[in-house]
């Protein structure tokens, strides 16, 4: 069997928020839905794009569930398959660590994932990382403020998920 990549949209309060589902699980989300969004992702992946709602419909229920203000953790499937073995475990550390409404430092991510990799290396993972938001990069802070953010309007969009989320309001940032 052929592996595919389906695509579908959900709107937002930041925009058009893109998913990328494979058969697998959840292999990438975007903060803008955009030709140049999607043709990034699948030239990442390699994979023939297919129309399939049907498949990317939990993953944008999940989406919109969590904008409403009606999910705290997602529980859609997830394709790691794209990632080194040392991005993974950092990534995946921060989706099973860090829960709705936290936060964690550079320096806290990389000691709990066990990898070795400083904090400014986990800092560029953040930055790269391919299913944002499901993925919770914004949750990742620095020290003494809220560090960078390369989605949606950078570090404005971090701050507002967090404001979202519930986290210490942007004022103390």
């Amino acid at each position: 069997m052929t592996e595919t990549l389906a695509f579908g949209a959900v709107p937002t309060e930041l925009g058009d928020v893109l998913v990328a589902v494979t058969e697998l699980g959840v292999a990438g989300t975007s903060f803008r839905d955009s030709p140049d969004a999607r043709q990034w992702i699948a030239d990442r992946l390699g994979l023939p794009v297919v129309d399939d709602p049907a498949r990317t419909e939990p993953a944008r229920a999940e989406l919109a569930a969590y904008f409403g203000g009606e999910l705290r953790a997602f529980g859609v499937a997830l394709d790691w398959r794209s990632m080194s073995t040392s991005r993974r475990t950092v990534l995946a550390t921060l989706h099973g660590t860090v829960p709705y409404g936290e936060v964690v430092t550079y320096g806290e991510l990389a000691e709990r994932s066990g990898t070795g990799i400083p904090p400014r290396g986990i800092g560029a993972i953040m930055g790269s990382n391919p299913i944002p938001i499901i993925v919770p990069c914004h949750r990742v802070v620095a020290g003494n403020s809220l560090g960078g953010f390369s989605g949606g309007e950078g570090v404005e969009s971090k701050r507002r998920l967090l404001t979202m989320e519930g986290h210490l309001p942007p004022t103390l940032w």
